[in-house]
């Protein structure tokens, strides 16, 4: 069965998340997912927040990014995440937005390099191993949790470009993929999440993949979506948002299920003017009709 959520945007200010949060557990909602948007809103404050109010709904944060971060911090604030609220915290890293990491003296000479060294780092210490690595920017001298999770938990990595996409096989537990993804870039991430998979000697072991799928309903609804795109600087890849009821809406869920994706999480628009009405649409409308 496709998994689907909502993401809280960070335009919302932070005392809006209680109310949609709560929202999300009553009405059934499976996935919640924040984002960590310079400058905006924290993500471990808000997922530990949003967990905290709530006792069912599975909470994600995508994402994030690794140059804000020592890679024992984020193993610290993940495994604390884990051991409160077991099963129900999903956490991905990326390497950020470079404009923003520029601004706030943390962009890295190589993205690709740091967070391929994080993931590694991050995920043994979350296994509960004893950590020294020496690399480019990731430096760990005998380091270990003390409060480790207490069973198996995955690691997703963000990834546009397809050189990220690869090493998200290779190195993470599971892919976020932004909202201008398309079907058809499902399916060609899919195979360089599989290449990297098969380079790192990791083809036994699943891999999810989570697509944001930027969403609209009701009055200006089209128009609203093709706001977000042209903001974005998405132009013309068909299949890409969808706007309309929710048969409209499920059916572009199913399209990027059927391409590949394990997890479909709507994405409203940036002025999205009801978002408890968005999480209820979600969960109340869109989900019974898809499989």
């Amino acid at each position: 069965m496709t998994t689907l959520g909502a993401v809280f945007r960070p335009q919302l200010a932070p005392e809006r998340l209680r109310a949609v949060a709560e929202l999300a557990d009553e009405v059934g909602l499976e996935e919640l997912w924040l984002w960590e948007d310079c400058f905006r809103e924290g993500g471990i404050s808000t997922a530990a927040a949003a967990l905290a109010w709530t006792e069912r709904v599975r909470v994600g944060v995508g994402l994030l990014p690794v140059p804000l971060r020592n890679v024992a911090m984020t193993a610290m604030e993940a495994a604390s995440l884990h051991r409160m609220f077991p099963g129900r915290a999903i956490l991905g890293v990326g390497h950020g937005v470079q404009d923003w990491m520029g601004q706030v003296g943390a962009r890295a000479e190589s993205p690709l390099t740091l967070l391929r060294e994080h993931l590694v780092a991050l995920r043994a210490l979350l296994g509960g191993e004893r950590v020294t690595t020496e690399g480019r920017y990731v430096r760990l001298d005998d380091v270990a949790l003390d409060w480790p999770p207490q069973g198996p938990v995955e690691v997703l990595a963000g990834a546009t470009g397809p050189r990220t996409v690869r090493l998200t096989g290779e190195a993470a537990d599971g892919t976020v993929l932004t909202a201008d993804t398309s079907p058809e870039g499902v399916r060609r991430a899919r195979r360089l999440i599989d290449e990297g998979r098969a380079a790192a000697g990791r083809t036994g072991e699943s891999h999810q993949v989570v697509v944001y799928l930027l969403a609209a309903t009701g009055v200006g609804a089209g128009e609203r979506v093709r706001a977000d795109l042209v903001a974005e600087g998405v132009g013309g890849e068909a299949e890409v948002g969808v706007a309309g009821d929710a048969g409209a809406v499920a059916k572009a869920v199913q399209r990027l299920a059927e391409a590949g994706a394990d997890s479909v999480i709507l994405q409203p628009t940036s002025d999205e003017p009801d978002p408890e009405g968005f999480v209820r649409f979600v969960a109340e409308e869109v989900r019974p009709l898809v499989p």
